[in-house]
Formats: structure tokens, C-alpha cells, sequence
């Protein structure tokens, strides 16, 4: 079940975390007990450790994340208070035993005064924020005025032209700042170092989503935490207060938190960094005025203050920075030093440059990731790039509307790398105009073989990717083009509502990625104007996700479809023994009779003494197999009985768009000899049938789904709704089908990847490779296995590896399951039935990758009882829970 003995996790160094207080605002059942007890232990133990939890949707993870996360953290923080007095005696042991209470006595005083100023200006923040809200006062705010938003004549070279060029910068993250705000920044940041606690831990918690950051703050503020200074010292203060509020940052980009009223306005985020890069510059006239200065040091102390002592949200923040004429994004900064808790988005956390650009130092800190089960994918996606020949074609010609116009102007280096811009342009068209023209729509490519063309491959792509960032040549570029328009009243033709060159310059840096880790691809698009891509996709998250693996203090991966965990293991923690991970599958909140899991193997009952159903009757749905008529019609003979015993709502879930058409095809083809309807019209006597489809509007079906099962249409002959979706669709994640809205899933088929398309055979390939190269010490590690074994022997590795990479093509599958499956089920009163229906659920290797709740709910034998079976175990089921 663990890396680490639940039985023993109970009890942490020091502490017993079956007697600890988490603070939880309401009576935890006994699994948030459980995962809070784990989280605190793998915090406790620190020194890398981590954990891989997962905890059922509806079970209160967030909460439960906070409770444990916070009682460790100012349980720590006060022990750390206590360390260092400690430190004090120790330090003065030869000293006379007076001079030891002098210092000691004035190390508690310095400890105690520090934290009372900092809690005392705190409180006066809220009162006022209290009394403001009392009054529904709003601060003044200053008359502004930006010369973006009035009528001017514009001066194209001042506006377009990219400056003399040297090359400069460096790798600082803050080289685009002004000389002035770095300073400013590096200033505040040692006040605030000195104001503070010595290395004070942090956690770092990161999720998918704006909405699901949002709505974990909105957690954070309902459990109430002990002050973190001992007890002694706060009563020698004569401070009485039982809590003390956690110091909450909330990070994101610019796009959320810019207050310039046009820079705002951008359409992209490059756009608005290079155009908020820009205005950093000492041009007169032009600067941003929100940006933190020696002239708005105050504004930029308050908006620190306000945001300690307030616990906001992006929003709040926003609206804190509006109030107070300050940038957000720079000004939250400041705050980073007096932290507890720090929520930011999966980008800003995943990569480290952008780690560095927000001054983000993981070392020795926490760091918890929520909804981790697609942890691989994010880190992949962040790395991603893709270009299509449609939008090479438009920056090259956008690119040559600014060289008519700018071209003589352009001195030295800056006309060397704007024709280097060019030639790789062409460079690139050249070669997927070639392959568009050549057989087969997809593959894999030679990353040698790119830049040919035109002699690009001789260029210094670092060089020439470090020029358009430092001279904004892309936002410069792209601006001018939408003047042109604009001046010449044109239609947008030339700047496209993404950004080109902004985009050349994310394909671009994928290519100097390190070569084993990432492949490029060409795929054609189809349609009335056929196009053709280039795509770049990191085969490992190994490599990027090591620097978070390897600097905190702890990590914890948290999800409520984690399982199966074996690849977190294997391709985020590769080098980790086995002593360093605990995973927990928490168990549900709901009572075992509110859950139905059934494996539908087969249409009729398998015989005792028998081990397999008949060919005719078997469900599979393999790629070779799913296609057979008689399968099909089958399996919409078995929807329509689902349909016909289960109430309001079923979900059932498919392995692709593709099949699902095909499947729904089948159905609406009448019966031959006319006996009989067709399925279709059967199943939508029964129910009222909604679709999802690969490019409508997920908002729309699911609404009238809703609708048609919360608010039927009087005197319709149909009960319920029925919902065909995708697994990996939009209806498979982030969707709520909780009570009348899910009384039923049912997932049909093994939702395997296509093994055969280019992306999966080089990861596949890699991952075979990679892990035969580690057991062996091919890769520079040679590290032995947890027992201290020596390297492998290459024959042994090789046939490990492989097993590998078909564990990791299964368990991307079965992610994907779970993820479905965990669409129902949502809170403690819940009910519904699960159906899997292929006879390969049935098997222990794969039961053995379903979260356990499931698998704890699996009817006995099931797999071996057939449609009859299913049909009485769900009558009886449904029954039970009338009235309910």
C-alpha cells in the first residue's frame, strides 16, 4: 500500500501524529484523518521525501491538505523558535549562568517584538479593510492618463524601430527591468530578509487551473491555526490570541495581474510581456507608472501589507494593485519573503526560468501539487511548441512590411539578426512546403535537417533567440503590422490573432532543448485550406521536473485519480529508493451500499467450470475486435437495459471520437428484416440522448443534459438523460456529475493510445532506451537499487525497460479511466453504479491499476455474471435507494 508503513506513519519523529490537532473546521472522517496524518509525516521527515496521495473526489482533499500542511508548518516554526534558544545556551556553556539568562532573555525579547509588529500591523490592515467594507467606501483613485488611450500622432521609428543592439542582459531574469526597479526589488527583498525569520519555510502549492487555485483559497480561509511563536513568549507579551492569520501570496502572470489600461488590453501573453518589458525602459514620457520606484516605495509597502493581512485571491490582488496605483505582478514580489503558503499556476512553477524570473527558491521548501495526476502531461505541455506553415508564411511577410519600412534604419547587429529572423523563416517553410508535397501525414524528424535551407543551420539559434527577446523585435513586428491595417483601414490580414514570430520564438528554443529528451514531428492538417505543422514534444518530464524533486524539502503529489502511481515513480523520481516515497489511495467518504461496481465481460453468464464466455458473446473492445457489428449492437442492446433500470442520469464514455461515430452509426442503421427498431430510436424512447463532439460546445450539450434531467419537458415520455462522451474529452475532466446527474457511469473499452502514431513510438522507443541506460549505468548514474544490488547486465535491463515502456503505454490508458470514472460520486450522500464494460477489466492486472475505492466496490465475481446479472444487481441497487 506504501513505501512507508502506514501503521508506523502514525507516529512522526517527535511527534505523534495520531494526537496532533490539524485544526480541521469540521469533525474529519477517518480517510481525511488518514491522508492528513500521511501528508504530515512525509513534511515531518523532510530530507527530499515524497508523497503520491490520492483521495477520492468529495472527500475533502483540499481541506485536508491545508489542515495537515499548516499545523506541520507553524508546529515547525515554533520549534524552530525553540531551536534557537537552544542555540543560545549551547553557544554560552563555559559563561556565567547569569550572562546566559541575559541573552536568552533578549533573544526572547527580539523573537517577541519582532512578531508582534509584524501581527499588530496586520491587525490594523484588516480593521481598516473592515471599516472600509462597513462604509462601502472605495480609495480615490488618481485621474490617470496613458498615451495609449488618446489620440496621438505617432512616431513610427520612436514606436517601431528596435534599438542598437549589443548583445546585452545576461541571464539575470530581471535584466529587462530598469536599472532603478531592480534596484528597488533587490532592496525590498533584503529588508525584507532581515525582517524575517531566518530561512523560513514556505509552501508552495500549484494546481491546473485559475478556477481551482481560486477556489483552494477560498478553502484556505476556513480552518483557523495557533500562533507560531511559543506559548511562553506569548504570554510573556501579554498577547492572548488563540490564532494567528496565515500569510497567503497568490502569484500568476501578467495577463492576470497587469493594471495598465492598454497593455491589459493585449490579446496574448507574449505580447503584453514584451510590451510591459518595454515600458520598463527609461524612455521619457513612455514608462509604466505602476511598476514599484524610488517614488512609490510607500504604495509598494501597502500593497505588501494588505495582501499579508488579507489572504486574497488573483482578483483581490488585482483590485489591491488598482486601488493603490501599483503593479500587482512586481509587487507581489515583496511579499514572497514573508509567505507561509505561495499558489501559483502549473507554468510558474514547472519551469525554472520562470521560477527565477519571480525570485522562487524551492530549496528546503514544500511543495504541493494538487490535481497530479496529469502532473506529466503539464510538465510536457509547458515545454510544447508547435509552428504551421500558414503562420510562417505570415510572419515572413510581416516581417518583410517592417524591413520596407525600417530596413535602412537598421544599424549594424540589428540588421544581421533581422535577416537571420528571416532566413530561418524560409528555412522552416522550405521544409514543410517539401513535406506537405511528399506521402504519409505524419512523422517523426531529423532536427539536422530543419534549417538547411538557405544556410540557417550555421546560425546561433541561442543568439538569435536571446536578439528577439532582448529587442522585442517579435512585439515590435506585429504592432507595426496591426498600424498598417489600421492606418490603411484594412481588415486584419497581416497580423494574425495569434502571435507569429512570438510563436517562431517557442519553436525555436524547443530546438535547443537537450536532444534525447524531446522529438519534433510534422503532422498535415486536413480541411478546405489544407495546412501542415511542425511539433515539438518532450518524450520525459525526468529532466525538467528534477530541479523540484531535487531542491525541496518535501514534495507531495495529490490527486483524486491518482492510480496508477507506479509511473510518478519511475519518470518523475526515478533515482529515489523506495524509502523516500509513501503513496496512499484513500478509501471513500460514502458508505459501501451507496456504491455499484460491475465488470460486464460478456452478454450472457459464463457457465461454472468454464473459463471463458463464447466469441459471440464476449465484450472487447480492442482495436481489432471493436469494430465487429454484432459487438456493437450489443453493446447498445446493454445501454438501453442499463437505461431502463437506472434514474435520471447516465454518462458513458467511449475510447475515441472516431469510434464513438462509428458506434452511433451502427445503432441507427434499421433492423434489415424490419422487425425491430433500430437501437438508437430505442435507446431515445427510454431517455433523452445528447452527443459531446469533437469541436461543439461541451457548455451547450451539458446544460441541456442538465436540463433535461433536472427540469424535464412536461408530459415527455422519457426519464433521465443519456450522455455519449470521450474519455480525455471534455467531459471526462473538470466536470461535476454529481446526485441525479451521474446515477450511472459506464465506460466501454480500454481507452489504449495509438501505439503506432509517431508521438507514442518515440515514446515508447525512448523509454526502453532511457531506463535500459540508468539499470545499466549507461546514463552516468550507475546507481544501485535499494537493496545496494550492482548495475544490471544488459539483457536483464533491456527486458525490464520494455516492460517499462508497455507499463507506461497501460497506465496512461488507465489514468485516463480513472479520470471518467471519477466523474461520479462526488459528496458523502452520493450513490451511483459503475460499469466497465470489457472483459479485460475483469483481469487482476488491470483491477490492480483502478483506485482502490473502486475496487473495493467491485461486485464479487461479476465479470463471470453477464447482462442478466448486471440488470438485477443494478434493479436492486437503485431500489434500495429510493427515496433517498
Amino acid at each position: 500500500m506504501s513505501a512507508v508503513d502506514k501503521n508506523k506513519a502514525n507516529k512522526v519523529e517527535g511527534t505523534s501524529a495520531a494526537m496532533i490537532d490539524f485544526h480541521h473546521p469540521y469533525t474529519p472522517y477517518d480517510v481525511q484523518l488518514e491522508f492528513m496524518r500521511t501528508v504530515y509525516d512525509v513534511l515531518e521527515r523532510g530530507d527530499g521525501q515524497v508523497g503520491i496521495l490520492e483521495s477520492p473526489t468529495g472527500t475533502g482533499k483540499s481541506l485536508s491538505l491545508i489542515c495537515s500542511a499548516l499545523t506541520w508548518l507553524r508546529n515547525h516554526k515554533r520549534s524552530q523558535y525553540e531551536t534557537s534558544l537552544e542555540q543560545v545556551t549551547v553557544g554560552m556553556e563555559n559563561e556565567p549562568a547569569w550572562m546566559v539568562e541575559s541573552m536568552l532573555r533578549r533573544k526572547r525579547e527580539e523573537v517577541s517584538r519582532r512578531w508582534e509588529e509584524r501581527e499588530e500591523a496586520l491587525r490594523k490592515i484588516r480593521e481598516k479593510e473592515r471599516r472600509a467594507e462597513e462604509r462601502g467606501a472605495k480609495r480615490a483613485k488618481r485621474a490617470r492618463t496613458d498615451d495609449g488611450e488618446r489620440k496621438r500622432d505617432v512616431d513610427e521609428e520612436s514606436e517601431f524601430l528596435v534599438e542598437d543592439w549589443e548583445g546585452g542582459g545576461g541571464d539575470d531574469p530581471l535584466s529587462l527591468l530598469s536599472k532603478e526597479t531592480r534596484a528597488l526589488l533587490e532592496r525590498i527583498k533584503d529588508e525584507a530578509d532581515e525582517g524575517e525569520v531566518e530561512d523560513e519555510i514556505k509552501i508552495f502549492y500549484t494546481s491546473r487551473t485559475h478556477s481551482q487555485l481560486t477556489q483552494f483559497i477560498s478553502e484556505l480561509r476556513r480552518p483557523a491555526f495557533p500562533p507560531s511563536l511559543p506559548g511562553d513568549l506569548l504570554s510573556a507579551l501579554g498577547d492572548t490570541s488563540e490564532t494567528e492569520t496565515v500569510k497567503h501570496v497568490p502569484l500568476s502572470s501578467r495577463q492576470k495581474l497587469c493594471t495598465h489600461p492598454t497593455v491589459s488590453r493585449l490579446k496574448s501573453l507574449a505580447a503584453i510581456n514584451d510590451r510591459c518589458a518595454e515600458l520598463q525602459q527609461s524612455k521619457e514620457g513612455k514608462k509604466c507608472a505602476f511598476v514599484p520606484n524610488q517614488e512609490n516605495v510607500k504604495q509598494t509597502h501597502q500593497f505588501r501589507d494588505s495582501v499579508m493581512a488579507t489572504l486574497p485571491d488573483i482578483e483581490d490582488m488585482h483590485q489591491i494593485g488598482k486601488e493603490l496605483q501599483i503593479c500587482p505582478y512586481y509587487a507581489s514580489r515583496t511579499a514572497i519573503p514573508g509567505a507561509e503558503v505561495i499558489t501559483l499556476p502549473y507554468p510558474l512553477l514547472l519551469q525554472k526560468s520562470a521560477r527565477d524570473a519571480l525570485g522562487i527558491k524551492l530549496e528546503g521548501n514544500i511543495v504541493i501539487i494538487d490535481e497530479a495526476h496529469n502532473i506529466m502531461d503539464a510538465v510536457a505541455n509547458v515545454y510544447a511548441a508547435e509552428i504551421r506553415l500558414t503562420e510562417l508564411r505570415r510572419g515572413r511577410q510581416m516581417l518583410g512590411v517592417y524591413v520596407k519600412r525600417f530596413g535602412k534604419k537598421l544599424k549594424g547587429e540589428n540588421r544581421v539578426m533581422v535577416a537571420q529572423v528571416g532566413r530561418v523563416i524560409e528555412a522552416l517553410s522550405q521544409w514543410l512546403t517539401g513535406a506537405q508535397e511528399a506521402k504519409g501525414d505524419n512523422g517523426i524528424v531529423d532536427a539536422n535537417g530543419l534549417l538547411k535551407a538557405r544556410g540557417a543551420d550555421q546560425i546561433n539559434l541561442y543568439h538569435l533567440i536571446k536578439y528577439i527577446q532582448d529587442s522585442k523585435l517579435a512585439y515590435k513586428v506585429e504592432s507595426y503590422a496591426s498600424y498598417v491595417e489600421r492606418e490603411d483601414g484594412e481588415q486584419s490580414k497581416l497580423s494574425p490573432s495569434a502571435p507569429v514570430l512570438h510563436t517562431l520564438v517557442s519553436f525555436l528554443t524547443a530546438l535547443t532543448n537537450l536532444s534525447t529528451e524531446g522529438r519534433i514531428f510534422y503532422e498535415k492538417i486536413p480541411g478546405k485550406s489544407p495546412d501542415i505543422k511542425l511539433s515539438y514534444l518532450l518524450l520525459s518530464p525526468t529532466h525538467a521536473f528534477s530541479s523540484i524533486a531535487s531542491s525541496a524539502r518535501a514534495v507531495i503529489l495529490a490527486g483524486g485519480t491518482m492510480s496508477p502511481f507506479d509511473d510518478y515513480k519511475a519518470h518523475l523520481f526515478p533515482t529515489f529508493p523506495s524509502s523516500k516515497i509513501a503513496t496512499l489511495s484513500c478509501g471513500h467518504v460514502i458508505p459501501p451500499s451507496n456504491l455499484c461496481v460491475w465488470t460486464l465481460a460478456s452478454t450472457r453468464p459464463i457457465p461454472a467450470g468454464t473459463a471463458n464466455a463464447s466469441a459471440t458473446d464476449v465484450f472487447e473492445f480492442s482495436f481489432q475486435k471493436r469494430s465487429d457489428r454484432t459487438l456493437v449492437k450489443q453493446l447498445g442492446l446493454a445501454i438501453l437495459n442499463i437505461c431502463a433500470v437506472v434514474p435520471d442520469g447516465v454518462v458513458v464514455f467511449f475510447p475515441s471520437y472516431g469510434y464513438l461515430d462509428e458506434v452511433v452509426k451502427v445503432w441507427q442503421t434499421p433492423d434489415p428484416a424490419g422487425n425491430t427498431k433500430p437501437v438508437w430510436e430505442r435507446i431515445e424512447a427510454k431517455k433523452t440522448v445528447f452527443r459531446e463532439s469533437k469541436g461543439g460546445s461541451s457548455d451547450e450539450v451539458l446544460q441541456s443534459y442538465t436540463q433535461a434531467i433536472l427540469s424535464p419537458d412536461a408530459g415527455a415520455s422519457q426519464t433521465g438523460a443519456l450522455l455519449l462522451s470521450v474519455v480525455g474529452g471534455k467531459m471526462s475532466e473538470g466536470i461535476n456529475f454529481s446526485d441525479r446527474l451521474g446515477r450511472c457511469v459506464v465506460i466501454v473499452g480500454l481507452p489504449y493510445p495509438n501505439i503506432n502514431s509517431p508521438e507514442w513510438k518515440a515514446r515508447i522507443e525512448y523509454i526502453e532506451s532511457s531506463t535500459a541506460a540508468r539499470l545499466t549505468g549507461g546514463d552516468g548514474s550507475a546507481a544501485p537499487d535499494d537493496a545496494g544490488c550492482a548495475p544490471m547486465g544488459k539483457e536483464q535491463a533491456q527486458a525490464v525497460a520494455k516492460q517499462a515502456a508497455r507499463d507506461f503505454y497501460e497506465n496512461a490508458c488507465m489514468r485516463a479511466v480513472n479520470q471518467s470514472i471519477g466523474r461520479a460520486i462526488r459528496h458523502r450522500n452520493d450513490y451511483a453504479a459503475i460499469v466497465l464494460v470489457d472483459r479485460r477489466f475483469g483481469t487482476d492486472r488491470i483491477r490492480g491499476k483502478l483506485p482502490g475505492w473502486i475496487t473495493g466496490g467491485m461486485v464479487d465475481g461479476s465479470e463471470r455474471k453477464g447482462l442478466q446479472g448486471l440488470m438485477g444487481a443494478l434493479s436492486g441497487f437503485f431500489r434500495s435507494k429510493k427515496g433517498s
